[in-house]
């Protein structure tokens, strides 16, 4: 009867050592997935932000659509003058010339690791969910700027695990519905809602 009851107590204590185990583990990993997911994430978006800068210097403005980015990155070319001489030496006795030449665009992007047939999706979504993706015009301080904004909700990365809103015990901001983006169409500003945390 004593070696049952040890039995008993042993498996106990062995349960109860692995639900304390798990309770720590648990916003462990929650926290270091989340962490994964944000990073990949926000990796693209800076890519994406890469291409629209691209493709303003390219169009003097911002994409409304991937398709628009892609056609434009992948056909356009860059326009690069090169000044002969020094405009701003005052020994120089010759004469400035220009020489303009045109690099293709998309040797530039595929130089910098940009996949434009990817560039679109959401990390961890099986490429089923796409950026929202809007540009426009707006007068900023009595000037007409070009403008644009790029987002993902955080479910939409995090899966169905990590959109419970009762993972907010693990992280008090945590919120499934909060946004990671760049730019923002009510003023002119290219910066990411991460950069700065």
């Amino acid at each position: 009867m004593r070696i049952v009851i040890n039995i008993v107590l042993l498996l106990v204590t062995v349960f109860l050592v692995y639900l304390l185990y798990s309770s720590i583990q648990e916003p462990i990993k929650f926290k270091r997935e989340r962490t994964r997911r944000e990073d990949a994430v926000i990796a693209r978006l800076m890519q994406i932000r890469t291409a629209q800068e691209s493709f303003r210097d390219i169009t003097g403005g911002f994409a409304g659509s991937f398709d628009t980015l892609q056609h434009v990155l992948t056909t356009g070319k860059f326009k690069i003058i090169k000044v002969i001489g020094d405009p701003d030496d005052p020994n120089f006795t010759g004469e400035i010339s220009y020489d303009t030449v045109y690099q293709p665009a998309l040797e530039y992007v595929q130089n910098l690791g940009i996949e434009l047939d990817s560039l679109r999706y959401v990390p961890f979504t099986g490429r089923a969910v796409e950026f929202d993706i809007a540009a426009d015009t707006m007068t900023y301080q009595g000037t007409m700027v070009q403008v644009v904004e790029v987002k993902t909700q955080r479910k939409s990365f995090m899966g169905p695990i990590f959109s419970n809103p009762s993972f907010a015990k693990y992280d008090k901001s945590y919120d499934p519905n909060s946004y990671l983006k760049f730019g923002n169409l009510s003023q002119p500003n290219l910066s990411g809602n991460w950069e700065g945390r």
